[in-house]
């Protein structure tokens, strides 16, 4: 989703001048993402991980369902999967678990000060704030059954940015 929206403030004839030029003119743009989580590939590791097959990855089995209270600790529950046995594959369909969504929202609000509109000439000012409401959005999980972390979440997405501009064109 983006959008740019021109504020309607302070922008009538009947505004004074100078309340028009400091506070009239405003603009606020943006750009959200709003995304489903990708299938996570459940693999096995280790000596099993390929059961001695190049390009081949083994998957865990799995007795019941998996419960997935996506918290940053237990993303899905480890405890639903095991080792199946020595050269067997595993039963773990694939596409069953999805990994975090993302919902980031980048602003920026800015104001453009005409010095002279034959020349073109004016100053903007920009401040823009990337995931600006600074929600922390979980990025990786770990999905290797022999990692110790097997089930958590790794890693997030950046924190807020912030950063102001100006821009003379002349």
């Amino acid at each position: 989703v983006n959008f740019i929206y021109q504020l309607p403030f302070f922008q009538g004839k009947d505004t004074s001048p100078v309340l028009r030029t400091a506070l009239g003119g405003w603009e606020i743009s943006g750009i959200g993402t709003l995304e489903t989580g990708l299938p996570l590939n459940i693999n096995l590791g280790g000596a099993q991980g390929s059961n001695g097959l190049a390009n081949s990855t083994n998957r865990p089995n799995v007795a019941g369902s998996v419960s997935t209270p996506h918290t940053l600790l237990d993303w899905f529950s480890p405890s639903a999967f095991s080792l199946p046995a020595l050269g067997a594959w595993g039963n773990f369909p694939a596409r069953s678990v999805y990994g975090p969504g993302r919902d980031n929202w980048n602003l920026s609000l800015f104001k453009s000060f005409n010095f002279s509109e034959a020349r073109g000439s004016r100053l903007e000012l920009r401040l823009e704030t990337f995931n600006a409401f600074n929600h922390t959005q979980y990025q990786n999980v770990s999905t290797t059954f022999t990692d110790s972390r097997f089930g958590q979440v790794t890693s997030t997405y950046n924190p807020r940015n912030v950063q102001l501009g100006v821009k003379l064109m002349f």
